[in-house]
């Protein structure tokens, strides 16, 4: 009896450290590393508002990972509901916090609201988990954090210039409000510094779907050639590029969700180095607006109506990771081939639009 007793406990002690909670996770990266976690057989907890996301991306995690995950429907900038939902959910054991607005564009337009919703509901967060004594936290970061970087490829050695947008400085800022808390806490944090996610599940139940008109390149893309867009603006061909247009270092979000897995499992190890530590994840090659375009029309067999337009506020010029610390770090590598990303995401878009 005594041993029946305690293998329950170890048991029940195993199942209350897999809980993660993963705000925003909903939303496009969000949903596809739920689907990753629970794959590895995390139980997930998902608090999102749906302010860029829909519902019905919980059944579609269901149906893919063959369980469902909690969702919990809160905005997490609203200080009361967030200490509501740690409440409710006392037995989680780490955070991976995607929550915030992203579009660039849209940030420059709008900076009050772009710091308003990304710092309160990270704030909001930081003050649950140490008052709860949850002490890992995955944070989604970006290249943007870098600003116009003076050297490529960007590693994390290099030096953050100035924020190019909003968005990039709120990101900028939450990264000096986690280093801050790590010193003043136990909460240990690893800050994963991403490029631009794109590509789809391979089962094209999850992917990019942005509510209103888009403001990333992809799903332009692939809503242009759907009929949904009449025509694909590109933002620029006067920068100094080879083809004059912007370059990105583009990944693949599956990709991008295993590095989120292989990050908080290197935490709940204790195989952190420093208590804020952070990671490039991208792919380290950089590709134009054109080749993307390119590598779409090829793979989808769809012609691209498109045309060039004035440079867009907030966008920088050129930008791609050194990937190097994560590949060695981690034990992370980006996989999947440009062409990989754009016809998934060409899939998903099909399903969407029940094309044949």
């Amino acid at each position: 009896m005594e041993n029946t007793n305690k293998f329950f406990f170890v048991s029940l002690q195993k199942n209350i450290m897999s809980k993660i909670l993963v705000t925003g996770g909903a939303g496009f990266i969000g949903s596809h590393t739920v689907v990753e976690l629970q794959n590895s057989g995390f139980e997930v907890v998902i608090a999102d508002d749906l302010s860029n996301s829909n519902e019905n991306v919980i059944q579609q995690i269901a149906e893919i990972t063959q369980k469902k995950p909690i969702f919990e429907l809160v905005n997490l900038a609203n200080e009361e509901v967030c200490k509501q939902l740690f409440t409710k959910h006392s037995d989680i054991t780490a955070v991976i916090h995607f929550a915030a607005s992203k579009a660039v564009g849209e940030s420059v337009e709008k900076p009050l609201f772009y710091y308003k919703n990304n710092l309160c509901s990270l704030l909001n967060v930081l003050e649950n988990m140490v008052q709860h004594n949850i002490k890992p936290i995955v944070f989604s970061s970006s290249c943007t954090v870098y600003g116009q970087p003076k050297t490529l490829p960007v590693n994390e050695q290099c030096p953050l210039q100035p924020a190019e947008s909003p968005y990039g400085n709120s990101k900028q800022i939450a990264e000096e409000i986690l280093s801050d808390c790590t010193k003043a806490t136990s909460i240990k944090v690893i800050s994963l510094r991403y490029f631009n996610p794109i590509g789809a599940h391979e089962a094209a139940m999850i992917g990019e779907l942005p509510i209103g008109v888009p403001n990333n390149l992809m799903p332009f893309i692939t809503q242009t050639a759907a009929g949904i867009r009449e025509k694909l603006s590109v933002f620029g061909n006067d920068y100094n590029t080879p083809d004059g247009t912007c370059i990105r270092d583009y990944i693949h979000v599956v990709d991008l969700a295993k590095a989120h897995v292989v990050a908080l499992n290197r935490m709940l190890k204790n195989q952190q180095k420093k208590s804020i530590e952070f990671f490039n994840v991208g792919t380290g090659k950089g590709f134009s607006v054109l080749e993307v375009i390119k590598s779409f029309e090829k793979t989808s067999g769809q012609k691209l109506n498109y045309q060039i337009v004035g440079r867009r506020a907030g966008d920088i010029e050129q930008i791609w990771a050194d990937p190097k610390f994560a590949n060695e770090e981690l034990g992370w590598k980006a996989e999947k081939t440009l062409d990989e990303m754009t016809l998934s995401a060409w899939n998903w878009q099909k399903k969407l639009s029940k094309i044949a």
